[in-house]
């Protein structure tokens, strides 16, 4: 059993049968999968590793099989395989959006291979063009410097530098001669960088192109062929400029690099476009933990699987308990979203600043009280088993659904006294009891608001038809106590 695999099944364990709206569970659950962010991946085969990067790539060209079987070529020489990331810097802060390829990059570190992040300090005075609807403004030396200079520092929760390489691009494109651009270039037609959908709306549009943009992804593909890569990681929206480097690293003799894109996120403003610091709807990584835990928290509820899959290590079983439950009623979209969000707050500052995260945010936006609640159902029957309750609140179908609830901690009793809760799980063995004869046991002497909380359901107890309950038995309990069988009015 791979590494891996026995975090999975630990990880698992948690999510089938814990209460996942616990603390003490959120972080045992944090801290298995934060660790799992830096856990050796070495002892997977090469199919394996192709296919745990296959997951969470939009696009693997050629193919996963195509992955693995370099990655075994690679062996076979006595060198290392090489993977790299490029980001250019046209703004100070490193985002999200951002650390989606960097973590599959971060996976082929920790699988044993080579990583080589690289800081276009040169690309950046032409400016990628990718999406853009007009000329990117052009930055200064001063600026490019002034961005870069904690890049390295950000991006580190994702790559051990001791191992892997941090290099910037203008080293070797300012080596690069004339004679040694026009070589590539005339291999190149032009109709390959004007397959490009952006550049053709904006000269259809009559807008500017320059010259510049159209080499951009020529001068990016020589990153490639200075690192003789054998694997490329970028946003989707780089996929053209990725298919320019294997042009590019043909033209030069070199192996065509493979290409992963990964899938673009959304921003956290809902509104369906990308996160990106123009529209401001993006995440830094140097935001402090309860700004990131925040933000997280503000995103639609819609987003939360796709943020899981682009920005944890979660797997896709992981995530289909968790939908499961979901759909089950046992565990509450908020409560997930809230262990998104310590995921994330998690991989930059560490498992207990998202739990202090976790902690603040609660204080602050969940403390509604169930008494505020409005048009909830009354149980005022307490004499029926609490199979029968839940039934006819219609908050179940049958006695196995709410014996499955029972059985994922989704089945509870709570009590609320003064904006304070008190919760109590049932067990399948309680569901069988008449709900009084529960509640007496479980919450005999306390004082309060008493509700019974199925899954994401909650209905408000009578406690003056629960008392009326427990009268009636004692009465009956004293009635068989002092009368003989023959005398029972039963």
């Amino acid at each position: 059993m791979t590494r891996l695999s026995q975090s999975v099944d630990r990880a698992t364990a948690l999510l089938r049968d814990a209460d996942l709206a616990a603390d003490a569970t959120v972080r045992e659950l944090l801290t298995e999968t934060t660790q799992r962010r830096s856990l050796d991946l070495s002892d997977l085969p090469p199919a394996e590793q192709a296919a745990l990067i296959a997951a969470r790539s939009q696009e693997l060209q050629p193919s996963a099989d195509g992955l693995a079987e370099r990655i075994i070529e690679a062996g076979k020489k006595g060198r290392r395989f090489v993977a790299k990331f490029g980001i250019d810097p046209t703004g100070a802060e490193v985002h999200l959006g951002h650390s989606v390829p960097m973590l599959i990059l971060s996976r082929f570190q920790r699988m044993g291979h080579q990583v080589v992040f690289i800081v276009g300090d040169m690309t950046a005075k032409i400016g990628d063009p990718s999406g853009r609807s007009d000329d990117r403004p052009a930055l200064t030396d001063e600026d490019i410097a002034r961005n870069l200079a904690t890049y390295r520092q950000q991006v580190t929760p994702f790559f051990d530098f001791e191992r892997a390489q941090f290099r910037h691009n203008g080293d070797w494109l300012r080596q690069i001669t004339l004679p040694k651009i026009i070589e590539i270039i005339s291999q190149i037609p032009v109709s390959m960088p004007l397959q490009r959908e952006d550049f053709r709306k904006r000269l259809d549009a009559g807008q500017g192109l320059s010259l510049a943009e159209l080499m951009y992804s020529v001068v990016m593909a020589l990153d490639s062929v200075e690192t003789h890569c054998d694997l490329e990681v970028g946003g989707i929206d780089q996929f053209l400029n990725m298919q320019m480097c294997r042009k590019v690293m043909d033209v030069c003799g070199q192996t065509p690099e493979l290409v992963v894109a990964t899938s673009l996120i959304e921003g956290t403003d809902g509104t369906g476009a990308k996160m990106s610091k123009s529209k401001g709807n993006y995440v830094p990584l140097t935001a402090p933990s309860g700004e990131i835990f925040g933000k997280i928290m503000s995103v639609p509820d819609r987003l939360v699987e796709p943020y899981f899959r682009a920005l944890s290590e979660w797997l896709d079983p992981e995530l289909a308990i968790t939908s499961e439950r979901v759909e089950a009623g046992t565990l509450h979209p908020m409560d997930l979203k809230k262990i998104l969000a310590g995921e994330v707050t998690a991989a930059i500052h560490g498992v207990d600043a998202a739990m202090k995260a976790r902690e603040e945010f609660v204080a602050r936006f969940s403390k509604r009280t169930f008494g505020e609640v409005d048009d909830l159902p009354t149980i005022a029957d307490l004499s029926q088993p609490v199979t029968e309750v839940v039934k006819t609140l219609g908050f179940a179908k049958s006695n196995g659904d709410i014996r499955r609830v029972a059985q994922q901690n989704g089945l509870r009793l709570i009590v609320e006294s003064e904006g304070s809760q008190e919760q109590v799980t049932l067990t399948a063995d309680d569901i069988r009891e008449p709900l009084a004869d529960v509640v007496k046991a479980k919450l005999d002497g306390q004082t309060g608001d008493y509700y019974l909380k199925v899954g994401r359901k909650l209905a408000r107890i009578d406690m003056n038809a629960a008392y009326e309950t427990f009268a009636a038995a004692e009465a009956l309990d004293d009635l068989h106590a002092t009368t003989t069988a023959d005398q029972w009015p039963l």
